[in-house]
């Protein structure tokens, strides 16, 4: 083989192999986000880095991301940031899921999602919600399963679109819907669904009690909603400095204004109405950890990282983009460091009913 014949064979293999690590690299749970897709959600790409900074910025003003009138702007930013690297290096499901022995991470995901509905025991063509959707992973698992209609809702306009997009593309458009509100003000009517849920979503709340009020609100008399919960376990200890620094790192790199204590779930609960039914750690032995996921993925992170630079560098990704990419890295160290210590809990379950009475 000739220098110039073995010189374009090279150059072949590099190319083909940058093309695929470019445009094609994913696994099957996150088709439909490449990294050349990366983006700022709806914010236009020249503003990616000021909304980016505008994020950090909210909290040196603690006391604002503790009302409910400044949550829709803090994690309708922080959405709009994360969403498109959430789906090419996660999936669709924004959520944690336990894993499970001989399943794959999209298997362990999609069976965590169906032991939230079946707790439900709604029929096919029920009307249940989704109280804070994001691109609708769960959704579409759920409607699969149970033949129910699914109606979302996300506070970010841009996980609406790819939501429905989604959708579409499974062919579950006729059961799935998604509207874009505030869970904390829905436009639904009283008493209009036959039973809701929400997984991992509620922590962005400032007060679990307005959401669950509202969920509450457009239940039926007698229906189950069901919510894996983020929150503080039994082994917390608010006076070691690293369980604090461990837990401040979680909330300040997943939007939340403040996680709560597992005790607080029930009692919060019970105030607004419901009657619970049955609250369940599922992160807990003998489960296996949810965390190790996270850990698998530090490979896969420092050369992703390195894509994502590269790609903003010859202006393909906004600007900003690498800075969201290390704060998720580092998230995903504390949020590791959270279930190794057991300080943590992604998946509190708490299934409530509404009162017929």
């Amino acid at each position: 083989m000739d220098s110039v014949t073995l010189l374009c064979t090279v150059s072949l293999i590099v190319g083909g192999g940058l093309y695929y690590f470019i445009c094609g690299y994913g696994s099957a749970e996150r088709k439909g986000k490449s990294a050349m897709d990366l983006s700022g959600g709806s914010i236009s790409r020249e503003k990616v880095e000021d909304n980016y900074n505008q994020y950090w910025s909210f909290f040196k003003k603690p006391k604002e991301i503790e009302k409910k009138e400044d949550v829709p702007a803090f994690v309708d930013t922080f959405y709009n940031l994360v969403t498109d690297i959430y789906e090419w290096g996660w999936g669709q499901s924004f959520h944690f899921s336990p894993s499970i022995p001989g399943k794959s991470d999209k298997e362990a995901t999609r069976i965590h999602e169906e032991v939230a509905v079946d707790l439900l025991n709604v029929k096919p063509g029920d009307k249940i919600l989704d109280a804070g959707c994001g691109v609708g992973g769960p959704m579409r698992a759920i409607a699969a399963h149970s033949k129910a209609n699914v109606v979302g809702i996300t506070i970010n306009e841009y996980q609406v679109d790819r939501a429905k997009a989604h959708n579409k593309k499974a062919g579950l458009d006729s059961l799935c819907d998604v509207v874009c509100g505030n869970f904390l003000e829905m436009p639904f009517e009283d008493n209009s669904f036959d039973g809701a849920y929400s997984i991992e979503a509620t922590c962005h709340a400032p007060k679990l009690e307005e959401v669950y009020a509202e969920i509450y609100r457009v239940m039926k008399p007698g229906s189950l909603y069901v919510s894996y919960e983020w929150v503080t376990t039994d082994k917390y200890n608010g006076e070691n400095s690293e369980h604090r620094d461990i837990i401040i790192g979680i909330e300040r790199g997943n939007a939340l204004p403040g996680l709560r204590h597992y005790d607080q779930i029930p009692e919060i609960a019970k105030k607004v109405g419901f009657e619970v039914v049955q609250i369940k750690d599922l992160a807990i032995p003998p489960a296996k950890p949810w965390w190790e996921r996270l850990k698998m993925g530090r490979i896969a992170y420092w050369r992703n990282h390195v894509l994502v630079t590269v790609l903003t560098w010859l202006g393909i990704a906004p600007k900003g983009v690498v800075d969201v990419h290390e704060m998720l890295f580092v998230t995903a160290d504390f949020l590791s460091r959270g279930g190794d210590t057991g300080i943590f809990s992604p998946m509190y379950m708490i299934l409530c009913r509404k009162p017929i009475k």
